[in-house]
């Protein structure tokens, strides 16, 4: 009976993020955050009704790769492209600005009479390890916010995400610095290495997936379900290669697969499958099982003060930093602030962070609590605080950015490829229309929303 027990769990985890998320939507707040509170809930930080097993973490990883599978799907390169340089600077600031603040954080509460750490390094390497979790960003939380909200093929979502991934890099190369500070196995040169080869394997890889998937695609008349699994397949493959072979994190491969499937013709129709596939099931698991990765120590007065300070710390220097990067390549205050905002979350990725510095003796279990507050904290406040900043900028905010943002675009694709390929099958025509209709009946109800005000 106990093996049917996952059955049990996961139809309570479908279940409660989604009242949960429902419930936080009617107090004007992204639904993501129901979704992570019901995780937190029904997990040992309060319940203990579900506990992470190896069933709900494969499912959660599967969740997180096909998030920001999509998320790729709908990036527009472009944009991406112009927002390249933009993305490097604003990364680095922000992970140099959190990692200083970390580590000064660390420095005056970590030595003895103040909060005794049991970990085996120098206490030097351990403030620094501190300053390093604080480096982390789980864009997952980010995107899945800026996807409610339709902001996700913005100029700020497209620098977020660029940022991100880059974030991600640079966080592997802290990491592999300090680890191997603790560990003389670790050899630094041969890390960066593999961090290059990943992305020249990339190029070379999607170039050639990009020119056999488009002319396979372009040979039938509609989407079929073999373009959804090959899509997937190709997904997949990627990011085991990613993490299993470069050492680069699963989602990033996910996410340049995804990119080289948003330049074929058939993005909107696989969009809409693996859509599907991730509401209804794998979205909810995963962050649901960031909820249930939450054990809180007991606390002490100093540890609880350390805590309330390394959660401001955290928060300010993520906006801080990405939103001073932002500045300086002359983004608009608003679209800052949007930067900086959508790279607070620390997520799961912290936690994972943690617990191998903590296996490597540069993390006291005295700290652990205060670095899972952190977490806890920085992950929930980041889609209310999204839904806030976005709110700011112009009065008069282009349509792309007033949420109709897929519609609006697929509308411009469909036509431009109607316009490119007359002869092609009354389908998308019927897409045309369709989607035109669509568009016009939500812009029509916002108009007369506004005018009731």
């Amino acid at each position: 009976m106990e093996s049917y027990k996952f059955l049990f769990d996961l139809a309570l985890i479908l279940l409660s993020t989604k009242v949960l998320g429902l419930l936080t939507k009617r107090f004007s707040m992204p639904q993501v955050v129901g979704a992570l509170l019901a995780g937190l809930i029904l997990g040992p930080a309060v319940l203990g009704v579900i506990t992470q097993t190896d069933f709900i973490h494969a499912t959660a990883e599967l969740g997180v790769v096909v998030l920001m599978f999509c998320a790729g799907m709908e990036t527009d390169i472009k944009e991406l492209k112009k927002s390249g340089a933009a993305s490097f600077v604003i990364a680095l600031i922000g992970v140099i600005v959190p990692l200083a603040g970390g580590f000064a954080v660390a420095y005056f509460f970590n030595q003895p009479g103040v909060i005794d750490s049991d970990a085996s390094c120098s206490l030097f390497l351990q403030n620094i390890f501190i300053g390093i979790i604080l480096t982390a960003t789980s864009v997952s939380i980010t995107v899945e916010t800026l996807k409610e909200l339709g902001k996700l093929k913005t100029r700020s979502g497209n620098a977020i995400l660029g940022a991100a991934i880059i974030d991600d890099i640079l966080g592997i190369i802290a990491l592999t610095i300090i680890t191997s500070l603790a560990d003389t196995s670790i050899n630094v040169a041969f890390v960066l290495l593999k961090i290059l080869g990943f992305f020249v394997f990339s190029g070379v890889v999607g170039f050639l997936f990009y020119k056999f998937y488009t002319k396979w695609v372009v040979s039938t008349e509609s989407g079929l379900h073999r373009h959804v699994i090959v899509a997937f397949v190709f997904c997949l493959l990627m990011s085991y290669v990613a993490e299993a072979v470069f050492g680069v994190a699963d989602i990033t491969g996910a996410f340049v697969a995804g990119l080289v499937i948003s330049c074929t013709q058939r993005t909107r129709y696989l969009a809409s499958k693996f859509d599907v596939l991730s509401y209804a099931y794998l979205s909810p698991v995963f962050f649901a099982s960031v909820g249930l990765q939450v054990k809180l120590p007991e606390m002490t007065g100093s540890v609880i003060a350390f805590s309330a300070i390394l959660v401001v710390v955290a928060i300010l220097t993520k906006v801080v930093g990405c939103g001073l990067g932002a500045k300086l390549c002359r983004y608009k205050n608003y679209q800052s602030a949007r930067i900086g905002v959508g790279m607070i979350s620390r997520g799961e990725v912290a936690l994972i962070v943690a617990s191998k510095g903590s296996a490597l003796g540069l993390l006291g279990s005295a700290f652990l609590g205060p670095v899972v507050l952190t977490v806890i904290i920085t992950t929930i406040i980041t889609p209310i605080l999204l839904k806030i900043v976005f709110k700011w900028g112009p009065t008069q905010t282009p349509e792309v950015e007033k949420g109709f943002s897929a519609p609006y675009e697929e509308i411009n694709a469909l036509r431009s490829i109607s316009e490119e390929y007359p002869n092609e099958p009354e389908s998308y025509r019927r897409e045309l229309e369709q989607y035109r209709e669509q568009f016009q009946e939500a812009h029509k109800e916002r108009m007369d929303k506004e005018k009731k005000r």
